[in-house]
């Protein structure tokens, strides 16, 4: 019996990783690396491009791993770690290098917070992996707050300031960035949304219509989408806690018993 289970477990750590997946992780990976280098350089838009590219592969590293049923505990890790990288540490340098230097000490405060609340964020979505909802984030996914850091990259290069800026509107977006992946305002998971099952053909007709304006004006709209995600999560809250409230209200009001309204007597003392 003791030989089987050495057997089992030698057989166990010979076991090896799944490759597709982990290569669209490596390839996010090498995307956020590569926009490191870039913002370093001064190539602002460039290091913007690789981290859309980074989350499109981040995208799909996702759902082929769930298409082909090859999940595992090691591909959950290596893509949290190269999230770190792609989503935390390279928008967290662009937005420093780009826009932030100019205010000194206050703007490498921000960036620095940018990286260390999407190490949170990331923390407390792995601890919570196995009780949170598939159908809604905690906080602001990553992914999305470094997409509307280049998206807003890219707004002012079409706007014509294609160099470094000094805005204080951008120092504020990265603090605002940094407590929204912190909060506990509730986001629509766009990575489990059911993309791949019958839907209606309206919503075929609605896809096309976005893709086509995103076309005409890809600069522009891609950041009117990502503010209006990000400021979706608290609508959607704020809606939720509503509706959650009306319910409990009702509730209680159809539980209580006639009895309770009316005016007690008390007997005199003898």
């Amino acid at each position: 019996m003791s030989k089987r289970r050495k057997h089992r477990s030698k057989a166990e750590r010979r076991k090896g990783i799944y490759i597709l997946p982990n290569l669209f992780t490596t390839a996010s990976l090498f995307a956020g690396f590569y926009a490191i280098i870039s913002s370093i350089n001064g190539e602002f838009m460039s290091a913007a491009v690789a981290i859309v590219v980074s989350g499109l592969f981040d995208f799909l590293d996702g759902k082929v791993a769930r298409m082909t049923n090859t999940t595992s505990q090691f591909g959950v890790e290596y893509d949290s770690l190269a999230d770190l990288v792609a989503f935390g540490v390279a928008p967290g340098i662009l937005a420093y290098m780009w826009a932030l230097q100019p205010f000194g000490r206050l703007g490498w405060v921000a960036g620095f917070l940018y990286v260390a609340c999407g190490a949170l964020r990331l923390a407390r979505f792995n601890v919570n992996s196995s009780v949170r909802s598939h159908d809604y984030f905690q906080g602001l996914p990553i992914p999305a707050a470094a997409a509307m850091i280049a998206t807003t990259v890219f707004l002012f290069n079409h706007l014509g300031e294609s160099g470094p800026v000094k805005h204080g509107a951008i120092l504020v977006m990265v603090f605002a960035l940094s407590f929204l992946m912190v909060s506990n305002f509730r986001y629509l998971s766009l990575k489990n949304s059911e993309l791949f099952k019958s839907k209606p053909f309206n919503t075929l007709v609605a896809v096309i219509l976005m893709f086509s304006l995103i076309a005409v004006r890809p600069h522009i709209m891609l950041f009117v989408l990502g503010l209006g995600y990000l400021v979706s999560g608290p609508i959607l809250t704020a809606y939720t806690y509503r509706q959650e409230h009306r319910v409990v209200s009702s509730d209680s009001h159809f539980g209580e018993s006639p009895l309770d309204h009316e005016p007690t007597s008390r007997e005199p003392k003898v």
